[in-house]
């Protein structure tokens, strides 16, 4: 599985992305593995668990709108906090 993070994602995980040797799980259950992982972040940036709470997730680039969504091993996630900007 291949997570891409964006943003304030990105900051808080200190990497673009990653691939993980996952089976089928949710996406909420992935989230959480991902805030296991990465529960660091540099100083004066949130960490991806607090990231992950305000953010959007798209699966193979279409937008999941529950965190029960079904993931498989070959799908990619892309973590996409709230950008801002004018």
């Amino acid at each position: 599985m291949l997570i891409r993070y964006f943003g304030a994602a990105k900051a808080a995980a200190g990497i673009e992305e990653e691939s993980l040797d996952l089976g089928p799980l949710e996406l909420g259950e992935l989230l959480e593995k991902l805030a296991a992982r990465h529960p660091d972040a540099p100083e004066g940036t949130p960490v991806l668990q607090t990231v992950i709470g305000r953010s959007t997730f798209l699966v193979n680039e279409i937008a999941a709108r529950s965190r029960s969504a079904l993931l498989e091993p070959g799908d990619t996630v892309d973590i996409l906090p709230p950008f801002a900007g004018g």
